[in-house]
């Protein structure tokens, strides 16, 4: 069978596409990527829509061969070190890997979140309409669980094409602009004071379904329990011990916990690729900057095409002094018996 097979990788890998939409109101969390403008800018490497499924992997990295053909991959791993059988790569680039080739992509940098895409996209059913993976529920592809060594994923074969990549990113400014609310009045005049004026850690008690953050504590003023409501992406809630919690894409439908705010769209990568213990500085900011600032970011997307440029010389070998390309890894069987 034609795929990509996945020679070794970390926990929590999983298949993303854009979310799975329109079930929420059935209590069914959308998932999809935590990065969603790497994981749009991996697809349109491959030349897929900008929604289709990627696999989505953490800081443990990832290393993955194609099978029976060649394949063209779309690759978005900004801060990590990118390889096609030990030749560095820039970290957002296109090219193809023929049968037995292996990509590796290992921790190199400061970032959290790496995305491939293969062109055509992966072969597997829909599950409620999305190849989004929601571990807890254990909804999505491969029976919603997560990725793991030894997987084959189905995809068709690509012809071969000239390796491409985009300019290297400048590192992002750690300031996250949020919407104040819904239920900024259940917190005093300081709190709100206190959250734009110190910085924030995220902890390392922190993954898909949150980021919880540590720094100065928010006093409530109305109590830290409210009617149970709806959850979106970047909802900022401050429960009993008054430190905030960002709800991500594995987040929770409702919640019962007052939301001083909800991080703005646009920065929700940059939140989602910051380490623990990267210090946070939150802003506020209206709803039209908002709107404008995902206007930005959409552009910067459809624009992507024109940037990327071709690799004439090959691949740039000045990483490769660093040696072995397969070290660093986080293996998912480590830590079992036999």
């Amino acid at each position: 069978m034609t795929g990509l097979r996945i020679l070794r990788t970390g926990p929590g890998t999983t298949l993303q596409d854009a979310g799975r939409r329109g079930w929420l109101r059935f209590g069914v969390t959308p998932a999809g990527p935590m990065d969603w403008i790497a994981h749009a800018t991996a697809n349109l490497l491959a030349g897929n829509p900008a929604e289709a499924g990627c696999i989505e992997c953490g800081p443990g990295g990832i290393e993955l061969a194609a099978e029976d053909a060649p394949l063209r991959l779309g690759i978005a791993a900004t801060g990590f070190d990118v390889a096609k059988d030990g030749a560095a790569f820039p970290a957002r680039s296109a090219l193809t890997l023929h049968s037995r080739q292996r990509l590796t992509i290992r921790p190199g940098g400061d970032c959290v979140w790496a995305y491939v895409s293969v062109a055509g996209g992966f072969r597997f059913d829909a599950v409620m309409g999305s190849l989004s993976t929601h571990l807890r529920s254990g909804i999505g592809p491969l029976g919603g669980r997560a990725l793991q060594t030894g997987d084959l994923l189905p995809c068709d074969t690509a012809p071969d094409a000239a390796p491409l990549a985009l300019p290297d990113q400048a590192a992002p400014r750690r300031i996250i602009r949020f919407v104040p609310g819904p239920q900024a009045d259940a917190f005093t005049e300081q709190a709100m004071t206190t959250f734009t004026t110190t910085d924030y850690t995220i902890t390392p008690h922190s993954d898909r379904m949150g980021y919880r953050l540590s720094g100065q504590p928010l006093a409530h003023a109305k109590g830290h329990d409210i009617v149970s409501d709806g959850i979106a992406m970047g909802a900022i809630q401050v429960p009993g011990d008054s430190l905030p919690i960002v709800l991500m894409a594995d987040r929770q439908p409702t919640g019962g916990y007052p939301k001083i705010g909800t991080v703005i769209r646009a920065d929700l990568p940059t939140l989602a690729q910051s380490r623990p213990g990267t210090p946070l500085r939150f802003t506020p900011a209206t709803v039209d900057e908002a709107v404008a600032a995902l206007r930005r970011e959409v552009d910067a997307l459809a624009a992507l095409p024109r940037q990327t440029r071709p690799l004439q010389s090959g691949p740039d070998l000045t990483k490769l002094a660093s040696g072995d390309h397969a070290s660093g890894f986080i293996d998912a069987r480590d830590g079992e018996d036999g």
